[in-house]
């Protein structure tokens, strides 16, 4: 068997532009393709930090026509991004309207630094310090 990569999470959002400013405008991810399907009733559009074909993974942000939300479940924890000042970018999602739920600090018996956002349909995503 060989070797696989990890090509994207999907996550359902409920208003499709709104999710697409938010991670790419507070959290600095580029758009990299978008896809509408009428006759399936759908959306998709792919946002990440480089492009697929580079190896990088992304977020499939997919929109499903009439659906403005989604009950979260139990079982889905976080998504995580590194970057490299925790402090400057929770002030920049804070003054775009992001709700930080962890202010930066060090995890727990540890020393890695990390925040929690929460993206406008509510999913976590860890903020990982990496200087």
């Amino acid at each position: 068997m060989s070797q696989g990569s990890l090509l994207h999470t999907m996550i359902r959002v409920g208003n499709l532009e709104r999710s697409v400013e938010f991670y790419t405008k507070l959290l600095g991810m580029k758009e990299l393709r978008r896809r509408d399907v009428p006759d399936g009733k759908y959306t998709l559009v792919f946002v990440g930090y480089a492009e697929e074909s580079t190896g990088a993974a992304a977020v499939e942000l997919t929109y499903n026509y009439g659906t403005e939300q989604y009950e979260m479940g139990t079982a889905f924890g976080h998504l995580a991004v590194g970057v490299p000042d925790i402090y400057a970018t929770c002030d920049k999602l804070r003054a775009g309207g992001a709700k930080i739920t962890r202010e930066p600090g060090p995890v727990k018996f540890g020393t890695t630094v990390i925040a929690f956002v929460e993206d406008p349909d509510g999913y976590k995503i860890e903020l990982i310090e990496r200087k």
